[in-house]
């Protein structure tokens, strides 16, 4: 089996990713602090992802989640996850994926981004991803069987 040689796709069959492992890893920085709103099926809370050390290799995160009301859900959580990984959680195959372009405006302002529509029978989950943010989308839209089970939107991306 043949790799491929551009960086963006990660498999023969998948479609290219919007970022490479070393975008995300220039992307995010120690101190790159994302914070994000999320409606899982009606349970609305807040996350927060902190960059706390990075490598060549990976980056030490810590996610803490808290209720619409601001209560603790569960202990923060620190992972240590590559780059490659990440990068890999935009990996979707060719044959169910449609990448276009589009704006989007939202608390960040107004971002140029990349849409994936993925497709898996019944569900089809969108992803933005900003091209000025490297890493994760800034705005996820699931819907299964056209009725919308979740969703997360990016409402804070500093460093500091």
């Amino acid at each position: 089996m043949t790799v491929p040689q551009d960086p963006h796709i990660l498999h023969v069959g998948h479609a290219p990713t919007p970022f490479t492992a070393d975008e995300i890893r220039l992307g995010c920085p120690v101190g790159r602090t994302i914070r994000l709103v999320v409606d899982d099926g009606g349970n609305r809370y807040f996350r927060t992802i902190r960059f706390l050390a990075v490598d060549e290799l990976a980056a030490n995160q810590e996610s803490t989640a808290v209720t619409a009301e601001g209560e603790p859900l569960g202990d923060p959580v620190i992972a240590r996850t590559t780059w490659l990984e990440f990068q890999e959680h935009a990996s979707f195959p060719a044959a169910a994926t449609i990448i276009e372009r589009e704006a989007l405006t939202s608390s960040l302002g107004r971002l140029e981004c990349l849409v994936y529509t993925v497709e898996d029978g019944d569900s089809v989950t969108r992803f933005w991803f900003a091209t000025t943010k490297p890493g994760m989308p800034v705005r996820v839209e699931k819907r299964n069987g056209g009725e919308s089970t979740y969703e997360m939107s990016m409402i804070g991306d500093e460093v500091s």
